[in-house]
């Protein structure tokens, strides 16, 4: 992200502003921006008297200007970090006076989590103009995992497109949550090691075979012997594999192929650009068209409707998860 490199290169150059505010839904950059700066503004026999790391919950904003207003002791600058800072949702407006003129020897970081100040409110437009406003937004899932492979590959490893596809079908758009599993990745592979399905599944526990991307694949190339040894996998273990994503992650790869029937250009390269995902997983795609004609996709994205508000018990009777599933793939699949 090119706006989290050039702050990370301000700060090492020392181009410090009086006040960040860092905020967003997504945390992992706030964080990372903020442990950088509680690394590196101050030497570290600056930091016992000079650098202070409150929490939200347990300030008031008077608290935070007290702390900020104060001079840094045998030092050019003092560090004020408050973390979760939303807690202060309340009350942040009463922050607009300082930061109107802000200590210029602090810097104030506030790390306000999972959400984001409202724009139109005093505090964020003065902040904007005497600090850094930084917005940490939430990836697409057919974003992550291009963020997967430009991460790994600035420590020295590669990663396959399949590997990359089950950890985001696995933990999700949580930044931080795959940070933590490559990280663990690395500890075990020696650097420039290509991390393959099998890493994957020996060393973080998702099944390379029995997993929503290879059921996809199953039902997109009408698989029917394979699609439903994966779906019984799945209601053998329903913790690992809950309805609700399963379904989700289907009716996205449904609704793909309702956009691929109405292209004109189906080259690879117009087809990957306008599904947004890996060119690698594009015949997949162009093999499903073909097994699903337009008329029938409509038909699924239906049944995967029904099908999302059965497994969530809304005017049903409780069904287990595997005859469901296996209801559904019967619908899909005939």
């Amino acid at each position: 992200m090119e706006e989290v490199k050039q702050l990370v290169t301000d700060i090492k150059n020392k181009n410090l502003k009086p006040i960040y505010l860092l905020m967003g839904e997504e945390a992992y950059y706030i964080d990372k921006i903020s442990d950088f700066i509680e690394d590196n503004v101050l030497a570290e026999e600056e930091k016992g008297f000079n650098q202070m790391v409150l929490y939200g919950r347990d300030v008031t904003i008077e608290d935070i200007v007290g702390h900020a207003k104060r001079f840094p002791m045998m030092a050019d600058k003092q560090v004020v970090i408050v973390k979760e800072a939303q807690d202060l949702a309340r009350t942040i407006d009463k922050l607009a006076s300082y930061a109107e003129n802000p200590q210029p020897s602090t810097v104030l970081v506030l790390c306000y989590k999972y959400k984001s100040v409202d724009k139109r409110k005093a505090v964020y437009k003065k902040i904007k103009k005497t600090g850094v406003v930084f917005e940490s937004k939430k990836l697409y899932d057919n974003q992550v995992p291009d963020w997967i492979r430009r991460t790994l590959s600035t420590k020295g490893y590669k990663i396959a497109p399949k590997a990359s596809q089950m950890l985001v079908e696995f933990l999700g758009t949580d930044l931080s949550k795959i940070n933590n599993e490559l990280e663990k990745l690395q500890i075990i592979l020696p650097e420039g090691t290509e991390i393959t399905p099998l890493h994957i599944e020996e060393n973080i526990g998702i099944s390379k075979d029995y997993n929503n991307f290879e059921l996809r694949k199953a039902i997109g190339a009408r698989d029917d012997a394979k699609a439903f040894k994966i779906v019984n996998y799945f209601g053998e273990n329903p913790k690992d594999n809950p309805m609700v994503v399963t379904v989700s992650l289907l009716f996205n790869f449904f609704s793909q192929l309702l956009q691929l029937h109405g292209m004109t250009d189906k080259s690879p390269r117009s087809v990957a650009a306008a599904l947004r995902v890996n060119p690698y997983f594009v015949n997949e795609y162009l093999e499903a068209a073909r097994n699903f004609p337009m008329r029938k996709v409509s038909g699924v994205i239906g049944t995967l409707r029904e099908f999302d508000v059965r497994g969530k018990g809304v005017n049903s009777n409780v069904v287990p998860q595997k005859d469901l599933l296996k209801e559904m793939l019967v619908r899909i699949l005939n």
